[in-house]
């Protein structure tokens, strides 16, 4: 719990963290900002029937990166949770949302990293490897 708990407050100091994912032999990348830590998981969210929720649909496997003073990198398997409880956590965490995402955010899917490897870094070096 507590490499979560890590990892997690990392992504929330950044506020903004790069999603990747391969669309056949092209990695894809875009921002993203909508996470939350529940059940001691961490999620993030997208928009449905968008190119990421195809290509996650298609393959799991994915890397986060984000930026705060160093550099962190996620190898992880996103699984999506798209439990009313999930979905509607994610709408009290981040009331902005909320006209896009529809009342209990059922326009958004849910995923939480599963099998991840964090690594974060200062300038080029490996400075500390967690996983959860």
């Amino acid at each position: 719990m507590e490499n979560v708990q890590k990892v997690y407050d990392f992504l929330a100091d950044a506020k903004t963290f790069y999603l990747a994912t391969v669309e056949g032999d092209q990695p894809r990348v875009r921002p993203y900002g909508a996470m939350m830590m529940l059940e001691g998981k961490i999620y993030i969210m997208a928009f449905g029937q968008t190119n990421a929720t195809r290509q996650i649909a298609q393959n799991p496997k994915a890397e986060i990166c984000a930026f705060k003073g160093r550099t962190l990198r996620i190898a992880c398997t996103l699984v999506e949770d798209n439990r009313p409880e999930v979905q509607k956590a994610l709408i009290e965490k981040m009331p902005a949302l909320k006209p896009a995402l529809g009342e209990n955010g059922e326009n958004g899917v849910m995923y939480y990293l599963k099998n991840a490897k964090a690594d974060f870094f200062k300038m080029m070096e490996l400075d500390e490897t967690v996983t959860f």
